[in-house]
């Protein structure tokens, strides 16, 4: 089968069930796993030049009208040259990825149109029912039942190791300026790692707050995972929150890898529980953390090195 993947959740979620090598054609955003992908077509591209940009400018940019499908650009030529079977998109966050109006539209026009799927999960049972569509389309239904069982195992066993311990107060932030809590299946990724998630609720689109909510929210511990961005950019980027007021006040601030674990809605989600789970309760994950995994900030206690071994 030829594959379009219009989604870097999809990308992973394709790889998950073992089809990465039948993949055509990606975005310029796809980047796991990184050897499956490195030959794969590049068919999108971005009207902002993120790499060169602030959070503060893309922000702007977004917001000058750059909405939806008009963020990114589309090789409609190349699309159908490729001739795929295949295509998987999303209409969730056009922010985010290219729209599923917008890929209909491109293929509507191709001589023999191949099949759009369109992914659009909020929770995290989405993101797992999300893993048996793709399968589905691909054949492989056993493949991926499989797989939601072996996901849903590591949740239910992260729940039980996080069961009676204190329930910290947390704070996700996906954006830094404007500051943006993180909605949809982070907060839930937070209760099951054993956290009460603040300012945002399961399934949730978020908007921007004002810095000052977060302060009065009185967390326990602040994540900062904004989306798209490593956390060596995170840290880039850092002052724009060092400046506040308020912040030499929060008690624990932890820098994550957001589009691995918690950005991206696919299988990866699950190990962001269990890298949050080892942050707030020191619970070991296999493999440990690495520290381009969670990077303590302040007020990390044994946990500030990421990678020694916690306390079960």
């Amino acid at each position: 089968m030829r594959i379009v993947s219009l989604l870097p959740a999809a990308t992973d979620l394709v790889a998950w069930l073992g089809r990465a090598h039948e993949l055509v054609g990606r975005t310029h955003e796809c980047d796991w796993p990184p050897a499956a992908v490195a030959g794969v077509p590049v068919l999108t591209g971005s009207d902002i030049d993120a790499e060169h940009m602030s959070s503060r400018e893309i922000g702007a940019a977004v917001g000058k009208g750059h909405q939806g499908s008009s963020l990114y650009t589309l090789d409609s030529e190349l699309l159908a040259e490729l001739a795929p079977d295949v295509v998987f998109t999303q209409d969730l966050c056009d922010v985010c990825a290219l729209s599923y109006e917008r890929v209909s539209d491109a293929v509507r026009v191709m001589d023999v149109g191949p099949k759009v799927v369109s992914l659009e999960p909020r929770t995290l049972d989405d993101v797992l029912d999300c893993l048996r569509v793709v399968g589905d389309v691909l054949g492989v239904p056993d493949l991926a039942a499989a797989k939601v069982a072996e996901l849903r195992a590591r949740l239910d066993r992260l729940t039980s190791r996080t069961k009676g311990k204190p329930r910290k107060k947390v704070a996700v932030i996906e954006w830094l300026d404007p500051v943006w809590p993180a909605g949809h299946w982070v907060p839930e990724q937070v209760t099951a790692a054993g956290g009460i998630p603040l300012l945002a609720a399961p399934g949730e689109h978020t908007e921007p707050v004002a810095w000052e909510a977060v302060v009065a929210a009185r967390p326990d511990v602040v994540l900062l995972a904004p989306c798209g961005f490593s956390p060596d950019r995170t840290l880039a980027e850092l002052e724009v929150l060092t400046r506040l007021p308020g912040w030499s006040e929060l008690s624990e601030v932890w820098v994550l890898d957001g589009p691995a674990y918690f950005n991206r809605p696919g299988p990866r989600v699950v190990r962001g529980a269990e890298v949050l789970a080892w942050v707030l309760h020191g619970v070991e994950a296999d493999p440990p953390v690495t520290p381009g995994e969670a990077r303590s900030l302040h007020g990390g206690g044994s946990r500030t090195e990421a990678g020694r071994k916690p306390s079960r």
